[in-house]
């Protein structure tokens, strides 16, 4: 079957471009998915509760990536996606902040300011805490924070407000002429009733009777084809083998790690990278050269931890670009596991939003089912360090004392940049200002890849939102080619 859209991979921004574009029933739009769907109702089960983080030792609906946090000495850790349809927006903690205007502007690409993004904030969400001219109410995403704190949240909020941090009514309520103090507030949710109401739900799963609208299940692209510098087909591997895929145009919504090793797997790439391991060149971009995410230290309090509630309900952004976060359980309650030890106490996070630091994605082999290096670099920049021990100081004065004065190195899993969007002639540009693979006609990526630089915010809600953004892009395309 030929498609007009190819999707490669039903996440965050996979499910919502899919929703949009098959609206039109002229365009046939297939998505790829080497996860399984929510009819097996265990899987249905773990990606609904929004209560718990299904990433634990038992989890079926998660991919693990072993990562280098640090080099001096080297720390590791595991970066863990979620593998089924909805993608990690599947199985994360429903933080839903938008990135801040400042972060969107600081962008300086052409179609990605503040008022071009906004309009796409507004749609994807129905935010039923706050109906005004900065929010949605007809978006199929329920956003919602909590009004009433107890245990350890109750005790982080009323510690940092006797500090003399400000409340934040709404954390998503910044505008350029208006920027938001620095000061606590509840964190703005995708949970409604205890479930989680990810893209995949709220925007794919309704699409789904759609008659131009197909969904592969547990199959993996390994390579995509390209003719004369275009788009072909993809390679792929499902329940009954392998087969080809051809479209006119295909979309990378893989997430950071997927969609920089498969542009890299398919010739799209550093030079140096794919020599090292086989893959012929196609088009010499930066992917995976410079990526970005959140450096976190976590330290164990000993509060009492939150019954029945999201694992994050409250933060406190400072104006060094730190974000405290009081998590209301042990890491494994939350993860339906083992409930012993400082491990399971609640804790404070300490995480830097506007790190310095950058990282890498580079291929180990030319075989799709071999896991890329991944490299964070956490440590490479003293300043981010400098930062993060002036947090750790604050969270223990917030709680008065810990359990485990000693910082613990951890990662938000919030990996963003390896195919970064900027204009044309921008050496670390992977995409141009529409979300298109310099040197291949055809090909775009939507995820959080693009993001030419990590928001100060957990990036979901600007993923989600990049997806709604793109879909025109991709519209538009189709379009010039159908008249071609």
């Amino acid at each position: 079957m030929h498609n007009d859209v190819l999707i490669v991979g039903a996440g965050s921004a996979g499910s919502v471009l899919a929703e949009r574009l098959s609206i039109d029933e002229r365009c046939q739009v297939t998505v790829v998915e080497s996860g399984p769907g929510p009819a097996d109702p265990r899987v249905l089960s773990q990606i609904t509760d929004g209560l718990q983080l299904p990433i634990g030792s038992a989890s079926s609906v998660v991919r693990r990536y072993l990562t280098t946090l640090t080099d001096a000495p080297k720390r590791h850790a595991q970066l863990v996606r979620g593998a089924v349809v909805g993608g990690s927006g599947a199985i994360n903690g429903g933080y839903f902040c938008r990135a801040l205007p400042s972060d969107i502007d600081g962008w300086a690409v052409d179609g990605w300011e503040w008022a071009d993004v906004l309009p796409h904030f507004k749609a994807i969400e129905n935010d039923l805490d706050f109906d005004n001219p900065l929010h949605g109410s007809d978006g199929p995403i329920t956003v919602q924070r909590v009004a009433e704190f107890d245990g350890c949240t109750e005790s982080f909020v009323a510690s940092a407000l006797g500090g003399g941090f400000d409340w934040i009514s709404d954390l998503n309520g910044s505008t350029p002429e208006s920027p938001l103090p620095w000061g606590v507030g509840a964190v703005p949710l995708n949970i409604n009733g205890g479930n989680r109401v990810g893209p995949g739900a709220a925007f794919l799963r309704p699409a789904l009777r759609r008659r131009n609208l197909t969904v592969l299940t547990g199959t993996k692209v390994g390579r995509i084809q390209m003719e004369k510098g275009r788009v072909a087909a993809a390679e792929c591997r499902g329940p009954h083998g392998q087969f080809v895929l051809t479209a006119d145009q295909i979309v990378l919504c893989a997430g950071a790690i997927g969609s920089a090793q498969l542009l890299m797997l398919s010739g799209v790439g550093p030079e140096q990278v794919l020599r090292a391991v086989g893959v012929p060149v196609e088009v010499a971009l930066p992917v995976g050269s410079s990526t970005v995410d959140h450096p976190e230290w976590v330290l164990p309090v000993s509060w009492p931890p939150a019954h029945g509630s999201p694992p994050l309900e409250a933060i406190l952004a400072t104006r060094d670009g730190l974000e405290i976060r009081a998590y209301t359980a042990g890491f494994s309650a939350l993860t339906g596991g083992r409930r012993e030890g400082l491990a399971d106490q609640p804790h404070l996070g300490v995480a830097l939003m506007r790190p310095r630091s950058r990282g890498r994605v580079m291929l180990a082999s030319a075989d799709p089912d071999v896991a890329p290096v991944i490299e964070h670099r956490y440590d490479s920049e003293a300043a981010d360090i400098q930062l993060l021990r002036a947090g750790t100081q604050l969270a223990s004065e917030i709680a008065c004392s810990t359990v485990q004065p000693e910082e613990l190195w951890a990662t938000s899993q919030h990996l963003c940049g390896s195919a970064q969007m900027g204009m044309a002639g921008d050496p670390a540009a992977v995409v141009d200002n529409r979300c298109r693979v310099f040197g291949v006609d055809g090909l775009s990526v939507v995820d959080g890849s693009i993001l030419p630089a990590i928001p100060s915010r957990g990036p979901h809600a600007t993923i989600v939102m990049v997806g709604h953004r793109a879909a025109e892009f991709i519209i538009s395309a189709s379009s010039e080619q159908a008249g071609a």
